[in-house]
């Protein structure tokens, strides 16, 4: 079908910001780049059903489905909505140990959608092809909202914190916000295009839009039932490697200790948990590793800019590190 001028725009800028990082790391200029193509009076195959949707008549279930991701803040999101009282259901792309886990601890149903990629695309990518990070938090929101439809849940609750609005650098004179389809921009853009094109009645938006990372671990801290399980270390996420076996719980195999998220994190949680917790969590201090002392000044706004990953800003690793400090249980390296 042919998109409508706004439409048309919509796309062009989920990937014109949500490719930053990829141009940037491939130094692409990306300026007049993509430009999906739009019609003035654009035709519609199922425009008798469009109307329907539109119409607003298709009642309310009261139920919401919520992504549910390995970390620490989709499962702050499904306790927070618990204590309201909602009727939840869980929703993830692809199958995986930890999930099956932390979805078994939660007791909640949870929708499974797999997903494979072609072979061809690996064998481009060992030959050379440019590669580099997408916005897959744009493609879970199209597809959890095409979930939504078919089963018919009221709202899609996303996981988005406060600090994916800061981005990472700049490029060309364009932030480069590696964050980008877990910003305030996006929400409001997809919630908007949801209403006009899609279902009037379907809410798309973060529960935990108006809080920090670090206001999200205070809320993490309280469920003590996930420490053993989860995890916001990438390195279980990879699509290339083999799938992990859970290890014995509270052995911090699911932790790498050496990225920036398990640096962040770890951080994070030391600012609230006592010191054997959050080693027993992790199976170890990143603290204590030696060359990790760049990453932690990069984390900090020392130098460099923030790591091409999910952390929060500066000014929220200065305050963890201040509350350490003054629990006084765990030295700081710098």
């Amino acid at each position: 079908c042919e998109l409508s001028e706004e439409q048309a725009n919509f796309w062009n800028s989920v990937y014109e910001n949500g490719l930053g990082e990829f141009f940037y790391k491939n130094e692409i200029d990306f300026r007049n780049l993509i430009n999906f193509p739009s019609s003035p009076v654009p035709k519609f195959p199922d425009e008798g059903n469009r109307e329907v949707r539109k119409s607003g008549t298709r009642g309310s279930s009261g139920r919401s489905l919520v992504p549910i991701g390995g970390g620490k803040d989709s499962l702050v999101t499904i306790e927070k909505l618990r204590a309201e009282g909602k009727k939840i259901a869980l929703l993830r792309m692809g199958s995986h140990p930890i999930i099956d886990e932390l979805v078994s601890i939660t007791g909640l149903p949870c929708i499974t959608v797999q997903r494979k990629l072609p072979r061809k695309l690996f064998e481009m990518n060992e030959q050379g092809a440019l590669n580099g990070h997408v916005p897959i938090t744009a493609f879970l929101s199209a597809l959890a909202v095409f979930i939504a439809e078919l089963h018919g849940f009221d709202e899609v609750v996303m996981s988005n914190e406060k600090s994916a609005n800061f981005g990472n650098t700049e490029y060309l004179g364009k932030e480069i916000n590696h964050q980008w389809s877990k910003s305030e921009e996006f929400e409001n853009a997809f919630q908007k295009y949801i209403q006009e094109n899609i279902d009037p009645d379907l809410r798309y938006f973060s529960k935990l839009r108006d809080l920090t990372e670090l206001q999200i671990v205070e809320e993490f801290v309280k469920f003590p039932q996930y420490f053993d399980s989860f995890t916001s270390c990438n390195k279980n996420w990879k699509i290339a490697a083999p799938t992990p076996t859970p290890p014995p719980k509270g052995e911090g195999l699911f932790w790498c200790k050496t990225c920036p998220k398990c640096a962040f994190v770890f951080v994070l949680l030391a600012a609230h948990l006592r010191k054997e917790t959050v080693e027993k969590i992790f199976g170890g201090n990143p603290l204590e590793i030696e060359e990790n002392t760049p990453l932690f000044r990069q984390l900090l706004g020392l130098e460099g800019f923030k790591p091409f990953e999910c952390v929060g800003t500066p000014e929220e690793m200065k305050e963890a590190f201040d509350m350490i400090k003054a629990r006084g249980e765990i030295p700081l390296p710098l």
